[in-house]
């Protein structure tokens, strides 16, 4: 039993289930829109379990294809995929088992979300690759969880709607942008290992330029994104309050890098449910 907790422990080290919250506040926000109010239990839980089935795919293909990269940098060093806790095999299976939950809960959901689970899981699993000779990994990133708010319109609707698209730009250019920042950590490391981040390419004052533009975009999609939907004031409400924390967001990191961690993990985090809040108060007073 020991073995197993540890292990699970080892799992959850590993792809950092916690930090499935950037994804799903998006994912029930489209669904709330899609279904202007209560979507239903079956499909709360159908949405929850394909969320977090493809974050754990996506985070256990980046580990396992990173980790010769990981064992050289001493941020990543003692990760569970470099120091022996987790073994190839055992990388693997979590891989495919977690590939087949996903798409056994599309088909579960829809006929459109089986087949959209093929390419998505190609997206998915794409940019671990996408450093190793492309500067554009950041936004494949924000592609990734961009996907979310479409998954979720697709569940309830099985349709793609004109402001799910709208919202899934916002949430790619927030990802992009909040990765530019984590990637200063990594800047000089990936300048030795001939990486293809912004900030190893760039600099840190062109990084921070770009994730600021990329943010602003992210507020200006979201505000278009009220506005197609239909959406009423305290949407909007929810727009300017996530513009206020990216910008608070952007002051701590130009003070001091070493809060990057605390921008990076603790602002996005409630900036997700605060979203999700409002657009819930949004639509009860609808």
């Amino acid at each position: 039993m020991e073995k197993i907790k540890q292990k699970l422990k080892d799992f959850n080290e590993l792809v950092m289930f916690a930090h499935s919250i950037f994804s799903l506040p998006f994912i029930f926000i489209a669904m709330v829109v899609a279904a202007d109010g209560w979507f239903g239990f079956k499909l709360l839980g159908l949405g929850v379990l394909a969320a977090v089935s493809a974050r754990n795919f996506a985070m256990g293909v980046n580990r396992y294809a990173d980790r010769d990269i990981d064992a050289k940098n001493p941020r990543t060093a003692s990760r569970p995929n470099v120091d022996g806790r987790l073994d190839l095999s055992s990388m693997r299976i979590f891989i495919i088992v977690n590939a087949f939950i996903f798409v056994g809960v599309a088909f579960l959901i829809n006929s459109l979300a089986f087949w959209l689970s093929f390419p998505i899981l190609l997206i998915l699993g794409s940019y671990s690759y996408f450093k190793r000779f492309s500067e554009l990994a950041h936004l494949i990133l924000g592609v990734s969880l961009a996907l979310a708010p479409i998954a979720g319109v697709v569940a309830v609707s099985a349709s793609i709607t004109p402001w799910s698209v709208v919202l899934s730009l916002g949430v790619m250019f927030w990802v992009a942008g909040f990765d530019l920042l984590y990637s200063l950590q990594d800047m000089e490391f990936d300048k030795k290992e001939g990486l293809y981040s912004i900030p190893s390419r760039y600099g840190s004052e062109a990084t921070l330029f770009i994730s600021a533009l990329f943010h602003a975009l992210s507020v200006v999609f979201w505000a278009l994104f009220a506005w197609c939907a239909h959406l009423g004031w305290v949407a909007y409400l929810a727009v300017f309050l996530s513009a206020a924390m990216l910008w608070y967001e952007h002051i701590l990191v130009r003070k001091d890098f070493s809060k990057i961690d605390r921008a990076f993990f603790t602002i996005n985090g409630y900036l997700g449910i605060m979203f999700f809040v409002l657009i819930v108060i949004d639509r009860s007073l609808a």
